[in-house]
């Protein structure tokens, strides 16, 4: 067996970061990665339409100025393989893949508390045991198909997004169905209606959708970017998620009607999330105002979309604006002005069975050949869920985790001594633009580990009492949030997995400002909340 200081699981944009951090402090580190490649997210998710709707000179790393000033981004908001590429690019230039073992899917961890040693099994039968594991496995990882009568009878392609066909796949003049309306789907309809022969959108439940608003940068543009990254930068650190957006500090009632449909219409004109996260302050916590957004949203899609029956199936009437993840478009609602695109509204119709030859619903047969499955993912907890991790007395974290997740600062799990976690349950990364949080996750992360090898200390572990405080702070805040009254993956709500039906939020809400403050006290304060030892401790 294989024995290092640390490993790492996952080298997306988290787990390279936290691979070079690592190995700056002197150690011996192995990223473990699925993929055949780097990119996490970046790598999987190849379907046609798949962008960034964070700003891409927000998204990228800002910790090596040189490779600030080497690349240029083509949009506002980069196409996949644009970031695929910086990525590769990023792993060349700090020559990271010599560390990661690619192809390498992880199947248990579990802790060994005499040695101290964390023992990492893969399906492969590959072994090998650190003194640290750290996870970069991602808030979207593990897609979900829903159990569709008769799936494995269809005679056409299907897949699910994130397992778009590697070699590509001919879908011009096909009959295509694309099951599911949230943001992938609405990213991947826009692309299949250019191309289909019929298109058949399959919506349960439609959502709320603002223009992406994207273009081209222009040279002179990248240039300014370059010349401004550190006030853009800190602008994300300065804002409540992340991102180069902010929260207007009106309430939306503090305007006149007139000012506020002013104000409406300038933000659903701005790039990316504007109308989402610069709205007036009250958006997120005052049910009239969320309303009132969306009253606004609601008529922009009928003027946009030439049926008005279709129109009302394309507007939200199970959850307001801002409640949930706000999928960002361009022409999504034109659309299903087309001649070759049907929305079916399976609340309405529901889905029969998938047969050989396409799909059965209530009101009839439609004939497919390829089926495309935007259904979701399994988020925040299933990568950690399809992982056999056991710590201190055999306690598995699926176990621990039974009612919902319970961390300190989303970055350990009392119980899992030397196991960090990025972007994990609760962290301050999970409603984020992610990289910028997902940063300073792996920062504490390394700044947590240097001061443990600098004072001779093996082992780290929350406390119960700093995690049951800081899972308590996360949950009494998502009870003021409208989202948190919300049947969302947000909440944990997943129909097609058995035992998700249950609200409890798997995101951090308290803004990324509290967050940071609480993460500069306890370093402060000598890690507090963290139990440190020279020598095992008694379970």
């Amino acid at each position: 067996m294989i024995e290092m200081d640390a490993i790492v699981i996952g080298a997306g944009m988290s787990g390279m970061y936290q691979l070079h951090l690592l190995r700056r402090l002197g150690l011996s580190v192995q990223v473990l990665e699925a993929g055949s490649e780097v990119g996490g997210t970046w790598y999987w998710n190849r379907y046609p339409g798949c962008r960034f709707d964070s700003e891409s000179y927000s998204y990228c790393f800002s910790f090596d100025e040189d490779m600030l000033q080497e690349w240029n981004w083509s949009e506002h908001f980069a196409p996949q393989p644009e970031t695929f590429a910086y990525l590769r690019r990023v792993a060349d230039k700090l020559d990271l893949r010599k560390d990661i073992r690619f192809d390498t899917r992880v199947a248990s961890a579990h802790w060994q508390d005499e040695a101290g040693r964390w023992v990492v099994r893969c399906e492969d039968g590959y072994e090998a045991s650190a003194r640290y594991l750290v996870t970069a496995v991602g808030i979207l990882s593990i897609p979900v198909i829903p159990n569709f009568p008769g799936r494995g009878s269809f005679a056409g392609r299907q897949f699910h997004t994130s397992d778009w066909p590697r070699d590509g796949i001919e879908l011009a003049g096909k009959r295509i169905a694309v099951v599911g309306t949230g943001a992938t789907g609405v990213q991947v309809i826009q692309e299949m209606a250019k191309v289909a022969g019929q298109l058949t959108v399959v919506q349960k439940e439609p959502n709320w959708c603002k223009p992406l608003c994207n273009g081209p940068i222009s040279p002179d543009e990248m240039a300014d970017i370059k010349a401004r990254y550190a006030e853009i930068f800190a602008t994300c650190r300065g804002s409540d998620a992340g991102f180069v957006h902010n929260w207007d500090p009106r309430g939306t009632f503090d305007v006149s009607d007139e000012e506020r449909e002013a104000f409406y219409e300038q933000k659903y004109g701005e790039r990316g999330f504007a109308f989402w996260l610069s709205n007036f302050a009250d958006l997120s916590v005052d049910a009239r105002a969320a309303g009132l957004a969306s009253d606004f949203l609601a008529r922009k899609i009928r003027a946009r979309v030439a049926d008005p029956a279709t129109a009302e199936k394309l507007i939200p009437k199970d959850h307001l604006f801002g409640t949930r993840r706000v999928p960002m478009e361009t022409n999504y609602y034109e659309v299903f002005n087309q001649p070759n695109v049907d929305l079916i509204d399976v609340n309405a119709d529901p889905l029969i069975e998938i047969t050989p030859e396409g799909m059965r619903f209530e009101s009839g047969f439609v004939p497919v050949d390829v089926i495309i499955y935007a259904t979701g993912f399994d988020a925040v907890r299933g990568a950690f869920d399809r992982i056999d991790i056991v710590g201190k007395g055999g306690l598995t974290l699926k176990e621990k985790w039974d009612d919902g997740p319970v961390t300190f600062l989303g970055l350990q799990s009392h119980g899992f001594p030397n196991f960090f976690m990025i972007v994990g349950p609760h962290s301050g990364a999970t409603f984020c633009n992610v990289p910028r949080c997902a940063e300073q996750n792996v920062e504490f992360i390394a700044g947590l580990i240097g001061h443990m090898e600098g004072k001779g200390l093996t082992r780290c572990e929350a406390t119960a009492a700093a995690e049951e405080d800081w899972t308590n702070q996360v949950l009494d805040q998502a009870d003021q949030l409208l989202a948190g009254k919300t049947n969302s993956w947000f909440t944990g709500i997943n129909h097609n997995i058995e035992g998700r039906g249950k609200r409890k939020m798997l995101l951090y809400t308290l803004g990324q400002q509290y967050f940071l403050k609480v993460c500069r006290d306890v370093v402060e304060q000598d890690y507090r909340g963290f139990d440190m030892a020279r020598e095992r401790t008694a379970a």
